[in-house]
């Protein structure tokens, strides 16, 4: 593994993954924001965005120019097999963890 994968990594590779051909910037923010309910900066996103893309996790290209982004192209992101891996490791972590906790949630 190309060092710890983070809580908030592993959100933003989940959500590319999710998002698959429309995982881009404010999608992601969007979506990540929605699902966790905290109010989160594109600032703090871009930052892990770039760590990511530094580790190996993530590729990304540009888009078309759109008139609605005053000619500007989105940045799309996707994952690495090496991100495939990572999240795989995290399951399997997070699983036996759970498994093995003697923990009595509510509602189950």
């Amino acid at each position: 593994m190309k060092g710890y994968l983070g809580e908030f990594e592993e959100l933003v590779l989940l959500t590319i993954a999710n998002l698959r051909d429309e995982a881009y910037g404010v999608a992601i923010l969007n979506d990540i924001s929605q699902r966790t309910n905290r109010k989160l900066s594109l600032g703090a996103l871009h930052s892990t965005l770039t760590r990511l893309e530094d580790k190996g996790y993530i590729d990304s290209d540009f888009g078309e120019p759109t008139k609605e982004r005053g000619g500007r192209r989105k940045r799309y992101f996707k994952l690495t097999s090496d991100a495939v891996q990572a999240l795989a490791n995290m399951k399997s972590l997070r699983d036996e963890l759970w498994q093995n906790a003697d923990l009595k949630l509510s509602g189950q």
